[in-house]
């Protein structure tokens, strides 16, 4: 039986998760793989507080190099987040010769190239499948299962967060601010939760999607991103009127010899399956030539679940360790780009649900409508709710589809007439759903 040392850098929630399992399973992952892993050090600069699992004093160290140093630690498993200090212990853990297990979506999303390179020039492997959707096996899948499969689009609900605020929203019929509070008590938020609300925690791992599904690793400023932050109750519930849900979507498509690669709100018809996946809860639907459509559904935050994503990985770390064949790093470096080009938010079709705050008074539908039309912006669909204060009224229009750069124009057009209070919110419509 193969025995592999772990060197495991934070031990905070996730840490703690996974050398609970490693003890709890450990019968029975021996069973099933042949293999033994054992936690030989544990880096942290905090052993006061509380954790669901005791360590001995020997292995616990406030000092990285301890681990780095240490000659009998096969793989480093970092679980410290960020960008820095954890970009500088993986590729030291590669140049000294340990394979790299990690949880960091940022990281490989924003600096992946260096990661892969060093990964490759010392011929040690790194993996990252907790990286996306914690448990749930999207990584494997698209670098295994789906091996000889063309993938044609990724839709995703990959940021729990996100997803708990809209869900809270819909079920509570309360105020994003209170949704967000909420989340925060129950643990499913940061204090500052912006990375989650504002899409960048959704974008991360959709960059690290695509990269496995087509081969280019694009950088965040290079896609669009919009977060959930201008949704409101009031559009929770025209969505449920129009028989559809609102969530915070990451999407990857071809078009053409193009990839569309996009994270904001959109309008999920309810007969998708997408729209049923609430509070914390991750899902990733997969288009392929040959498989179809596919739906990978799991919890995609808490302890246990992105710690069995890292076990999962110290497993084929092991296994791969038998092989004679390119390392998963090595295959990851060697793929060439099956698209390069991304399409230009600009130019995306759509259609779009928007809703204008306007004083309720004669000749106002006709105004905007007429705005829309010089844009070349046709109307499907139009509901008036009634006087509220102020006289002031939700306008509710679904459009057929329209480019995003007309219709941003129309709107900056139609913000500007003095009968439209505040400024219009568009949801995009995703047609291929």
């Amino acid at each position: 039986m193969k025995k592999i040392n772990i060197g495991l850098v934070g031990f905070g929630t996730v840490g703690a998760g996974l050398l609970k399992i490693l003890k709890d399973k450990r019968s029975l992952i021996k069973e099933k793989t042949g293999f033994e892993f054992a936690a030989k050090k544990v880096c942290d600069k905090d052993f006061i507080t509380r954790r669901p699992i005791k360590l001995d004093r020997y292995i616990k160290t406030k000092n990285v190099n301890d681990i780095l140093n240490d000659p009998d630690i096969d793989v480093v498993v970092e679980l410290v987040g960020g960008i820095h200090p954890a970009k500088e212990i993986i590729i030291n853990s590669l140049a000294k010769k340990k394979h790299v297990v990690t949880a960091n979506k940022a990281l490989i999303a924003q600096e992946g190239k260096d990661i892969f390179k060093a990964a490759r020039r010392y011929k040690r492997n790194i993996y990252f499948e907790a990286s996306v959707g914690a448990g749930i096996p999207i990584i494997k899948t698209l670098r295994e299962s789906l091996i000889a499969n063309k993938v044609d689009g990724i839709f995703g609900v990959i940021n729990g967060t996100s997803n708990f605020v809209l869900t809270r929203m819909s079920e509570q019929e309360c105020s994003f601010n209170s949704a967000i509070l909420d989340a925060k008590k129950k643990g499913f938020a940061e204090r500052n939760p912006s990375l989650d609300i504002d899409g960048i925690d959704t974008a991360h791992k959709l960059l690290i999607l695509v990269y496995l599904a087509f081969g280019k690793l694009f950088k965040m400023e290079d896609i669009y991103i919009e977060g959930i932050s201008k949704i409101s109750l009031a559009d929770i519930k025209f969505a449920e009127e129009l028989n559809m849900v609102i969530k915070l979507l990451a999407i990857a498509k071809k078009e053409g010899v193009a990839l569309d690669v996009r994270v904001h709100p959109t309008m999920v018809p309810k007969e998708n399956l997408l729209s049923s996946v609430s509070g914390i809860f991750n899902a990733v639907y997969i288009n392929t030539d040959l498989m179809g459509d596919l739906l990978l559904y799991g919890q995609g935050a808490g302890a246990l679940s992105a710690a069995s994503g890292v076990v999962s990985d110290l497993i084929d770390l092991a296994r791969d360790l038998q092989s004679t064949s390119n390392t998963f790093s090595e295959r990851l470096f060697l793929r060439k780009p099956l698209l390069q080009k991304l399409v230009k938010i600009s130019d995306i079709q759509s259609k779009y649900y928007i809703r204008f705050m306007a004083i309720d008074k004669p000749g106002v539908l006709a105004r905007i409508s007429g705005v829309l039309g010089q844009y070349g912006i046709s109307i499907s669909s139009v509901t008036q709710k009634g006087r509220r204060r102020a006289k002031i009224v939700p306008i509710i229009m679904l459009t057929h589809e329209a480019t995003e750069k007309n219709m941003r124009l129309a709107l900056e057009r139609i913000y500007k007439l003095a009968v439209i209070r505040d400024y219009p919110v568009a949801i995009r419509i995703e047609k291929e759903l």
